[in-house]
């Protein structure tokens, strides 16, 4: 049902929960995977993800590995605007797509403007634009490396807020980007197209031309909005759980 919390939208609640009344606290360690999944009754795949949001938000530091030093342990508690931007992960998927689109290109644009002039590595970012080269990828599994791809980065632009931000909408900008793979009348030709805008943005960033990094990314995402019509009326106000 598109009012239901996907599994690891679930095991994030749970945490921000342990993490907002104390349960959890910084230095503790969190359980396993298996055993955190089979206390939730979800997937292994569904806690990383969510462990993978908190990192990423700055609340849990993982390293890999046996014994008493590998997993996700607590380095900080969510605070004022930190839990505000948890809450956001759960709550997005209400949102107008038209106004998560018009965030995204806040926040894209600016970002994309920032690496063309700091030149960062990007060695991330250009791996996941080679890995979706491999033509035996489901559409599930490309887009699901697209939306790492726009993380990629936001995390290399070194912003934590609009790292967390991004990170905080991921969910709503997948059930759009979703939707629309699956309305597109040729989803490979898009894939193409898609791919290829990818690596005119990284071309534009690594020449350090802000303006052409800029309208690269402002194309790719108002692109793809603009050719997709599902769910959406003439003021395009789909929201991101009716688009699922």
């Amino acid at each position: 049902m598109a009012d239901e919390q996907r599994a690891w939208e679930s095991v994030l609640s749970h945490l921000e929960g342990a993490l907002l009344d104390g349960t959890l606290r910084p230095g503790d360690r969190l359980p396993g995977e298996r055993a955190l999944a089979a206390d939730l009754g979800v997937g292994r795949s569904s806690v990383r993800e969510a462990i993978r949001v908190l990192e990423v938000l700055g609340l849990v530091r993982t390293a890999s590995g046996s014994g008493p030093t590998s997993g996700a342990i607590i380095v900080a508690v969510p605070g004022g605007g930190m839990s505000a931007l948890m809450r956001l992960q759960l709550a997005a998927s209400g949102f107008p797509v038209a106004d998560i689109v018009d965030t995204r290109l806040v926040l894209e644009t600016h970002v994309a403007q920032h690496l063309a002039r700091a030149q960062p590595d990007l060695a991330a970012s250009t791996a996941l634009v080679d890995a979706m080269d491999d033509p035996s990828l489901t559409e599930a599994e490309f887009l699901a490396l697209d939306q790492q791809f726009h993380l990629s980065l936001a995390e290399a632009s070194g912003n934590q807020v609009v790292t967390a931000t991004m990170a905080g909408l991921r969910s709503a900008i997948e059930s759009y980007v979703t939707a629309g793979a699956h309305a597109v009348d040729d989803w490979l030709a898009t894939a193409h197209r898609l791919r290829d805008e990818h690596r005119g943005i990284l071309a534009a960033i690594a020449a350090a031309d802000e303006a052409e990094a800029t309208r690269a990314i402002r194309d790719h995402i108002t692109g793809y909005y603009d050719q997709i019509t599902i769910g959406k009326d003439q003021h395009g106000q789909a929201t991101a759980a009716e688009s699922r």
